[in-house]
This record gives structure tokens, sequence and C-alpha cells, in this order.
């Protein structure tokens, strides 16, 4: 029996997916399992038990992934799971940041009492109108699972877009419109692009991805778009600009205090995700993960650990090793495996950075013994057994 812990509330489409085999617990300390949406867990402190971790949703910034890996726990996030209701609200706030739709809806409710309104309306419309988006440069900076959605339909909407990924993957290039122009630089897309809008991950590399430099580059009138990270964007850059009139429109999904109430920024309460339809393909998908990773051991969709399935166990004794990337870690596994002469049937070693991981069948029952002294090879963070 298997049992899991909910920090937040997770949608009940996906913890109807656990079977017979799971139960939910009120004691963190109990679970093999932890499911996640927002909640802060770099204070926690983690027991021996703890094997996954399921965020669902894409951003991770709220879990310790180092001290995971270190423990042997994998962290799984959930890509693409919400990636149609962030790029709906991107296309929102690009026809927001167009057309002073805001303002125009706030002039109503402030003569919402006078009679005279429809003949003050017709007077008052110029100061709301903007211009259409059709024929204007879109660029996309980051080509994963929302920015392809968000690139494809604005070709749809008569955009000319620009994408710029140096690290696209082959699977979000095949979903990727032909008619897209590849930049070849992060700056040719600032140069080019009458809106930017950026979907990369938040890491030391991406934080302040735009500040006074990039906006400096960046044509006049310029609307940018963030609906990632907060930190992808230097904020008091960003105020600058708008007071300087350098970006005609800043529009984030994430409320800081130097962005909110700033004149030109159209601050949205991070609704990217918040619908019920993404809420679900996020739970069911971090369910469907912890899984496929506690009965079979497979990884997928892990942020601290290497990618890695080997199918159904196939009626084989399954064991999955966590570890550190260092030589002849898988010449002390086989080798130990041949000395309890033991007959491997099928074997998988994948690598991520720091961090690796082993899987290996075999055909007979593995005892408490060799399970230990695989444990005590140095560098071996985690052993499981899966018969």
């Amino acid at each position: 029996m298997y049992k899991y812990h909910c920090l937040n509330p997770i949608a009940e489409v996906g913890l109807d997916r656990f079977t017979t085999d799971y139960a939910q617990t009120a004691k963190v300390e109990e679970a093999d399992a932890i499911l996640v949406r927002s909640a802060a867990m770099h204070d926690m402190e983690f027991s021996e038990n703890l094997k996954a971790i399921g965020r669902a949703g894409a951003g991770v910034n709220n879990i310790p992934l180092e001290k995971c890996a270190e423990k042997g726990i994998v962290v799984f996030n959930t890509p693409g799971a919400n990636a149609n209701g962030v790029k709906e609200l991107v296309i929102a706030g690009m026809l927001l940041a167009s057309r002073d739709i805001v303002g125009g809806i706030n002039w109503v409710q402030e003569y919402e009492e006078d009679g005279n309104i429809a003949k003050l309306a017709e007077k008052q419309k110029k100061q709301f109108a903007g211009h259409e988006i059709e024929g204007k440069k879109l660029g996309v900076i980051g080509l994963g699972a929302i920015g392809v959605l968000v690139a494809n339909v604005a070709t749809h909407l008569g955009m000319e877009v620009y994408g710029y990924d140096p690290y696209v993957s082959v699977d979000s290039a095949w979903k990727l419109s032909r008619s897209i122009h590849h930049a070849t630089s992060v700056d040719e897309l600032y140069k080019e692009c009458d809106f930017i809008t950026i979907h990369v991950p938040a890491t030391e590399d991406t934080k302040n991805l735009i500040d006074k430099d990039a906006i400096s580059i960046m044509k006049k009138d310029v609307v940018v778009m963030n609906f990632a990270r907060d930190v992808l964007v230097n904020g008091e850059d960003m105020v600058d600009a708008l007071v300087s009139g350098a970006v005609k429109r800043y529009v984030t999904d994430f409320p800081t205090p130097e962005i909110a109430g700033v004149k030109n920024a159209i601050v949205i309460p991070h609704l990217g995700a918040s619908t019920e339809e993404s809420e679900d393909n996020c739970a069911v998908m971090a369910v469907a993960e912890l899984k496929d990773y506690l009965e079979n051991g497979n990884i997928r969709n892990s942020v601290n650990y290497p990618a890695c399935e080997m199918g159904d166990r196939a009626g084989n004794v399954r064991i999955t090793i966590l570890h550190k990337n260092i030589p002849n870690m898988l010449g002390q596994f086989t080798a130990l495996l041949a000395e309890a002469d033991m007959n491997i049937a099928l074997l998988s070693n994948k690598s991520k950075k720091e961090y690796a991981y082993t899987m290996i069948d075999v055909e007979t029952a593995v005892s408490d013994e060799v399970q230990e002294k695989i444990a005590k090879i140095n560098g071996v963070l985690k052993v499981r057994v899966l018969a």
C-alpha cells in the first residue's frame, strides 16, 4: 500500500486515478509521495520514506530540487498540462494591451448612472482606441509547450511571428508552424518585434532576461508580456521604461509591489493556469507520473533526475537506483549482481548533470542483503526493489 499526501487542494479527477493500492494520509512524514501546487517546501524536512514529489503545474521554484536530489527524491512537474489555459490568457493580454479595453470598462463604470452615457461614450471612445494585432510582429522567447501554442495561434490571427529558443526540443519543433521565423538571436527578436512574450523557466541564466539593456534594443512602443515567472523581467527597469515611454505596455501575470498600479502596466493576479481544465489536466498528469514511478520505476518529466523508462515490469523484479553521476557506478552494480549469481534481463542507465538513474530487471528475487550492498556503494542515494 502506497501513501500520498496533498500539500494543496488537488483536483479530484486526478486523485480518482489512484487505485485501491493507494491511500491518502494526513501525516506528511508517512507519505511515499507528495502532491503540491504552490505550497512552499524549502523549509520542510523530508522523511526517508518519501520517494517522489509531483508538482501539479510547470514551475518548481517552491521545491528545493537539489535537497531532494541528494535525498533520492524524484521531483516531477507537468509541462504542457496547463499550456492551453496560459496560451489563451497571453492572447487576451495582447488584446488588452493593443486596445485600452480596461480603461474603457472603467470609464463605463464611472459613468454608469449618467442618463446620457450612450452619447458621452460616442464622444469619449476615441481616448480608448488602439491598434489591431493583425500584421504586427510577435516575438516568442522560449518554444516549449506554451510558447509553441502562442506562436501558432498568433499566425492564425494574422501576425508575423518570430521565435527564439536555442534548446527547442524535437517534439516542439514538429508542432511549430512552418511560417514562424526562427530568430538566430534574442537581440534580433528585440529589434524587430512589436510584441514580445516570454515562455522560459526561471533559472539563474534567465533571471532578469529582460532588463534595461534588452529594453534599449527594443522598438519604440513595444509591448512586453510575462506569463512565465516574475523574476524573468527586472521590475525596476520595467517601471523606468513604462514611465519614460520606452515600453508602451507591460502585461504580467505576477503582481509585485513595484509594478502594481504603475501606469501602462496591466497586472493580472496569476490567472494563467487557473482554469478548471488546467487544474484537472495537471492533477491527472501528476498522479500518472507518480504511479508509474512508484509501481514501475519509470521517470518521465522529472526536473532533478534524468528521464528513464523501461515500461511495465512484465513479471520481472526491477531494481531502481538513484545515484551520483560518477565513473564505474554501472560496473559496480553489475559486478555485485553477478557475484550473487543473478542474471540481468534488461538494463537502462541515464544521467542528468550531477545525478544518474539505473534500472535493472532481473529474473529472480532480490535479497535484502543484495539491496543493502547496493545501497552501501559510494554515490548511491536510494535503492528500491519492485517485485
